[in-house]
């Protein structure tokens, strides 16, 4: 009777197993990017640019070079334009839909749709999704709503400050 040793090797072929997730390009229109990058790259990016390029056409300006200075704006404009294109044709992708549909960032508020629709869980025809989302992503994404309503707040009260200031004064002239 043969008895069965059982601390040998397992018999059985053991494959590797494919990579889980895939890395996050920014610069390219191919893959997948979650809700979470998607909102941070998106407004961090273009804040960054902007202000590359809003110091490039400043200096221009500064110099008395108007032409520099209107070039460098319209450059930033269309590389942050191109860059946020890329970013939303990879957030199509991460809903399983085609990048034809970043289309709509054209149209006003509609392109917060982006930042709402969840992406499909595991893989998909675009590839596996990016790696979990580093601390200081989530941070930018639980501030950037902060910074938002905190920004139409002092829109609606600093008018108003300055009314209430104005007719203070009137009325201590009085």
């Amino acid at each position: 009777m043969a008895s069965v040793n059982p601390y040998r090797a397992p018999a059985a072929a053991v494959a590797d197993s494919a990579e889980q997730s895939q890395p996050v390009r920014v610069f390219a229109v191919s893959g997948r990017i979650g809700r979470a990058r998607y909102i941070a790259y998106s407004i961090g990016l273009s804040f960054l640019i902007m202000l590359v390029f809003g110091f490039i056409g400043g200096f221009a300006g500064a110099a008395g070079s108007a032409n520099v200075a209107l070039a460098a704006m319209v450059i930033g404009y269309v590389f942050t334009f191109t860059v946020m294109f890329m970013l939303t044709i990879q957030r199509a992708h991460d809903f399983n839909t085609t990048g034809w549909l970043s289309i709509v960032v054209l149209i006003p508020l509609v392109n917060l749709l982006f930042w709402f629709i969840p992406g499909t869980d595991g893989e998909n025809r675009y590839g596996a999704p990016t790696p979990p989302n580093p601390v200081l992503v989530l941070i930018a994404v639980w501030i950037l709503p902060v910074l938002f309503v905190g920004g139409i707040l002092a829109a609606i009260a600093l008018p108003a400050y300055q009314d209430y200031a104005k007719r203070a004064q009137q009325l201590q002239k009085k």
